[in-house]
């Protein structure tokens, strides 16, 4: 079987949650010796040696990069044939993101090749296939990782009802739709004509990699709105009411708007988060805004961890309770949960149960990838 997958970014950046479900379902493709060729986008993080690395790694069979169209003997083109005609049929300019010659060197690249199935991620690259006569019969599948009308509630010019409806406008371009958590696929399919498929993130599970522990709480985070938000709530909050002589482990670009505070190790990058949470006894996921199953539980769950988290943390779960997960809004209740599962050992044995037990029988490799063989089979 020959599958096209479109994902802009490089997924061998692991420190995003969206690269890492990328990296996954690369993973996931070649362990049933799928043909894979992968398109993304060029950018100063995403060149041909990055492309070749995951070609090395054996995950993809062939890679292309669309690259932005600058020259300027291509300006009248541009302007004739993209620019105003975008203009003139009101398009949503959120919802697509293509750039003058990416459609053409997408178009070549399946005037080339014959593919069973073609996955294009983000419904603002949805446009890469609209009215594509290259297509030849291939399965159409979006991978939507997120609800993205959601996203721009905050913009100014952001009219509920026409964001949706394009948002659904273009899923229908597709004969399977997958999301990424239950949540969204209950909005999804009241709407959507196509098939609409929960396709979770996956790891494998990693119980018992170390049984030292280095640090009593694990944050992992980048930074976006969403976290740049909620770590200033935590830490202004929460982190006051907390024992002094915990110790706290935060990993990612949120270390960027955290200060340095007593036994709080910042850990801008790593190389490998396995051994960062192997050494860690809870996690904590603040969050709250933002949408989507949020894959810095699911690395969590994934190694057994129990979870602090506020409500926004569990979108996306398909069970909301007895999960691992502590959930509450109040600083102080956050705080005490903390507090209980560092002091308790059989409540913090209770809720590692838990965490385990959820992730074996949702998240787990083969839970997920038995979701995906009934897509291929």
């Amino acid at each position: 079987m020959k599958i096209l997958y479109f994902y802009p970014e490089n997924p061998f950046v692991l420190n995003q949650g969206n690269n890492a479900r990328a990296f996954a379902l690369l993973q996931y493709f070649k362990s049933k010796n799928h043909e894979i060729d992968y398109i993304g986008i060029a950018s100063k993080s995403f060149s041909e040696v990055d492309l070749e690395s995951i070609k090395k790694a054996d995950l993809i069979d062939n890679g292309f990069l669309l690259k932005k169209d600058k020259r300027i003997s291509k300006t009248f083109a541009y302007l004739f044939s993209y620019a105003i005609p975008n203009k003139l049929k009101g398009r949503i300019r959120d919802f697509d993101r293509t750039r003058f010659g990416h459609k053409t060197q997408f178009s070549k690249i399946l005037k080339d090749n014959q593919y069973d199935y073609i996955v294009i991620s983000y419904a603002y690259w949805a446009e890469l296939i609209r009215k594509n006569k290259h297509l030849k019969n291939a399965k159409l599948i979006i991978d939507t990782h997120d609800f993205l009308t959601s996203q721009f509630q905050n913009q100014k010019r952001f009219n509920l009802g026409k964001y949706f409806n394009k948002e659904i406008e273009l899923l229908n371009l597709f004969q399977k739709v997958w999301v990424i958590s239950s949540d969204e696929n209950y909005i999804f399919s009241q709407f959507v004509s196509s098939d609409v498929i929960t396709i979770p993130h996956t790891l494998e599970a990693k119980f018992q990699l170390n049984s030292t522990k280095k640090y009593d709480l694990v944050y992992v985070a980048s930074s976006n709105e969403h976290n740049v938000k909620s770590a200033k709530w935590f830490f202004e909050e929460v982190y006051p009411k907390l024992n002094p002589n915990l110790s706290i482990c935060v990993v990612g670009k949120i270390n960027e708007h955290i200060p340095e505070l007593p036994n709080v190790t910042k850990m801008h990058f790593v190389e490998d988060l396995n051994q960062v949470y192997s050494e860690s006894r809870v996690a904590i996921c603040p969050m709250l805004s933002g949408t989507g199953l949020k894959i810095k539980v699911v690395e969590a769950l994934s190694f057994g961890l129990p979870v602090v988290c506020n409500p926004r943390g569990i979108d996306g779960l398909i069970n909301k309770t007895n999960n691992g997960c502590l959930v509450t809004e109040d600083a102080a209740i956050f705080a005490k949960y903390i507090e209980q599962m560092l002091t308790d050992e059989y409540f913090y044995q209770q809720q590692q149960t838990l965490s385990k037990n959820f992730f074996v029988n949702y998240l787990s490799v083969e839970s997920v990838y038995s979701a995906l063989d009934n897509v291929f089979k």
